[in-house]
């Protein structure tokens, strides 16, 4: 993921479902934010008592930024987890566990913005379907897998056919995996943040 946009986080407000209330999205950030600080200063985690809501099982992605650049990100795109716990285990590992970045020191992770990313189940979809703005993508073949985000052919000014491909390099494969019988899926996402975030609606 690049670095966020206004133009990104105008369209991105259309991917969002919604499905989550403005008190539960806060919540959610809350433990992200909590998930990460009560790491960093080796303290014990602040109790939070989620609604019903946020125990259900989700796919989930944190991302992270720092002075509006990406500091990681990790998820879980299966519904392994209840919401809640998803985001607090996805955004302590945004911090510490992304091999492409060193671990966040607590000077940084006190300023850290935060964007969330709840994913719908996966469903097969055929390329010509593929809507960027709308559709996260997961493209496997042979044991190889990759997953990008809806937001990411946004933020890039990827078409169609750049983000297939960009979701084949992802996954380890040529880029033209997605013509030649790589298992193409997609999901949706309700993408919501800190501000500053492209996350942000």
């Amino acid at each position: 993921m690049s670095q966020p946009s206004e133009a990104s986080s105008s369209t991105l407000a259309a991917v969002a479902q919604r499905e989550y209330s403005p008190e539960e999205r806060t919540l959610l950030l809350q433990i992200a934010h909590e998930s990460i600080l009560s790491f960093v200063e080796k303290r014990e985690t602040s109790i939070f008592t989620p609604s019903p809501h946020l125990t259900e099982p989700r796919g989930v992605f944190t991302t992270l930024y720092s002075n509006g650049r990406l500091r990681g990100c990790v998820g879980y795109p299966a519904a392994i987890l209840p919401l809640y716990r998803g985001v607090f285990e996805t955004a302590r590992a945004a911090a510490v566990d992304d091999p492409r970045f060193c671990p966040v020191e607590l000077e940084e992770a006190r300023a850290l913005r935060i964007s969330i990313s709840v994913l719908s189940l996966l469903h097969p979809i055929s390329a010509d379907q593929v809507e960027v703005g709308r559709h996260g993508l997961v493209i496997s073949h042979a044991g190889q897998r990759g997953l990008l985000l809806p937001q990411v052919p946004v933020e890039h000014g990827w078409n169609r056919v750049t983000f297939l491909e960009q979701t084949c390099l992802k996954a380890g494969l040529s880029p033209n995996a997605w013509r030649s019988g790589a298992h193409i899926e997609a999901f949706t996402a309700e993408v919501f943040g800190d501000a500053g975030t492209a996350g942000t609606s």
